[in-house]
């Protein structure tokens, strides 16, 4: 085999391969976003914040000291709700007192 067909070849193998890694990549990158909208949002924050992904470099690691750090702006849960089953064993009934006679 010839060294110029050769290098042909992996030349065509390079083109062909590259685009679809571009590809691959952009879509993770859009499904972090999507992702890191959704955080912020329930979080109280604005979604725009997710955008700081697409810095290279440090953009997750700036999102994540954001999540990290910030104050959550979200209505606790409620710590007891009626609809709970009752504890096991249940307290023991209260014995009634009679009323004084007079």
């Amino acid at each position: 085999m010839d060294p110029q067909d050769a290098q042909r070849q992996a030349m065509h193998m390079m083109m062909t391969i590259l685009p679809i890694f571009f590809i691959i990549g952009f879509a993770f990158l859009a499904f972090f976003i999507f992702l890191f909208w959704r955080i912020f949002t329930k979080a109280g924050m604005s979604g725009w914040l997710s955008l700081i992904v697409l810095f290279p470099g440090f953009g997750h690691l700036i999102v994540l000291c954001i999540l990290a750090f910030a104050d959550w702006k979200v209505v606790p849960a409620p710590t007891a709700s009626p609809y709970y089953p009752p504890s096991y064993p249940p307290p023991p009934p209260v014995a009634m007192q009679p009323p004084p006679q007079a």
